[in-house]
């Protein structure tokens, strides 16, 4: 049961109730801190941790373009917060305004539609702002109706299966066009999520078409738009342009100063001129802080984050706290005055942890510490065995790059069950042949059934006849 404004459920209201909105890094992870060192205060009933998150996940998103290209599990990109926050009350909703004067949150849930009683009224005494971002469009004609963002696991895995799709739509049509934009992909934005899942799906489109009998990796064509001119900005000037020559050699088109113009009528149009028709356009141009942020009484920044202190209180509103991609933080390791900490997991990690000891000293009494933590580097995949990095002033390239990408993330993702799952699944792929099953019809589960109800056929097969390669499951392979 999840609180409502009559107090804590079930039973009395506790003396401290801290509601965290969001389920993401910063969400996760500073609830999992909470619990830990307030342990005694929730088994005595004294303190409650309430989570607000749309999800009952916790997505590991470095690992998206990896399990696009299928070298990890989808599950196993996730972590389900009801098995890590134990000690937490979970509710699985949308947060829709926040009233910080009443110091209450706004719900709507799941049941909210089915059973009448409209949203909840979530009570709390602090707050914890961490509702993540969500992807940044332009107003690009067309760019509604046919594009694909990559923010979610369910994204990068409908973006697998679409991808294997356009291969089986090639091989077996007969319209030259249509062919041609089957096999052309479109990602704009050249940063961390573009990159990374262009070059993991590269990866896989290139080996997965030596299973076609008329399709050669020559056929495919894959585009990568950047308005600035660089890529990947986080690793440095040297590794991006190792990354653009590294990507071109590949055979992929790397645009950059370079802007979508349009794409109505599956027809990407750059503002160089260049025209491809296309049947894949994925949007990676950056992110913006969750709407929710708009619907609270807390001061936010012209770009919309919440304005933040050092401390990761919210500026002039006390008992509220922020931290990760909507929070404005001070850069207390910048020389440059006026400077915020990059919205990034690097950043997120560490926050929560200051964040949720901060809030234990409040409750305690005692003075906030600063947040504080200098830039470390970044680390970038270019697909299997190749990567690009700068950490700590080195630069690394190709395989070493490569692998400590994958070394870094495994000792990121949480909970050891996550690590010997994602290490196993990586020995796995490197002692047996790639995955190359598209599963589109788990997008549309009910399909098959409603055929069948409805009593219609397969289009193309005769009533009593199934079509090739349907299995016991209602999934083709």
């Amino acid at each position: 049961m999840a609180p409502d404004s009559r107090g804590a459920s079930p039973g009395t209201r506790p003396s401290v109730r801290i509601l965290v909105v969001g389920g993401g890094y910063v969400g996760m992870y500073t609830a999992l801190r909470l619990q830990r060192k307030l342990r005694q205060r929730l088994k005595s009933g004294e303190a409650e941790i309430v989570v607000v998150t749309p999800d009952p996940y916790m997505t590991y998103q470095p690992f998206l373009p990896e399990a696009a290209a299928g070298s990890i599990s989808p599950r196993h990109v996730v972590v389900p917060l009801r098995r890590v926050l134990k000690n937490c009350t979970i509710v699985i909703g949308e947060a829709e305004r926040v009233d910080h004067a009443k110091r209450t949150v706004t719900v709507t849930t799941l049941a909210t539609g089915e059973d009448g009683t409209g949203a909840l009224e979530i009570p709390y005494d602090e707050i914890v702002l961490a509702p993540g971002s969500v992807s940044r469009t332009l107003p690009v004609p067309g760019l509604a109706d046919v594009g694909i963002g990559f923010k979610t696991v369910e994204e990068a895995i409908g973006l697998r299966n679409h991808v294997i799709e356009q291969m089986d739509i090639a091989s077996a049509t007969r319209d030259p066009a249509l062919r041609d934009a089957a096999l052309t992909f479109v990602f704009v934005g050249g940063g961390y999520a573009g990159v990374e899942a262009l070059a993991e799906l590269e990866d896989m489109a290139r080996y997965t078409s030596r299973y076609y009998h008329n399709i050669k990796p020559s056929d495919l064509r894959w585009i990568l738009v950047e308005a600035t001119g660089r890529i990947l900005p986080e690793v440095g000037e040297t590794m991006g342009r190792y990354a653009v020559g590294e990507l071109r050699g590949r055979n992929i088109d790397v645009r950059l100063d370079t802007r979508l113009e349009t794409c109505e009528g599956r027809v990407a149009v750059l503002s160089d001129g260049s025209r491809f028709p296309t049947r894949t356009l994925v949007w990676t141009a950056g992110v913006r802080p969750a709407p929710i942020l708009a619907a609270t009484d807390l001061p936010l920044t012209e770009r919309g984050r919440i304005r933040c202190t050092a401390t990761l209180s919210v500026e002039g509103a006390a008992h509220a706290w922020a931290a990760g991609d909507a929070a404005a933080v001070p850069d207390l390791t910048s020389s440059e005055p006026g400077t915020e900490t990059a919205p990034n997991a690097q950043h997120a990690v560490r926050q929560a942890k200051v964040l949720a000891d901060n809030i234990v000293a409040a409750l305690a009494g005692k003075p906030a510490e600063d947040y504080r933590h200098s830039y470390a580097g970044s680390v970038a995949s270019l697909g299997l065995h190749k990567g690009v990095a700068h950490v700590y002033g080195r630069k690394l390239k190709g395989y070493p790059a490569w692998l400590m990408h994958r070394v870094y993330h495994l000792s990121r993702v949480p909970t050891f069950n996550r690590k010997a799952r994602v290490l196993a699944e990586w020995t796995l792929a490197g002692l047996f042949k790639r995955e190359i099953v598209s599963l589109g019809s788990l997008e549309h589960p009910r399909a098959e059934f409603a055929l069948a109800a409805r009593g219609h056929a397969h289009p193309g097969f005769p009533e009593d006849t199934p079509p090739k390669g349907d299995g016991p499951s209602g999934t083709s392979g």
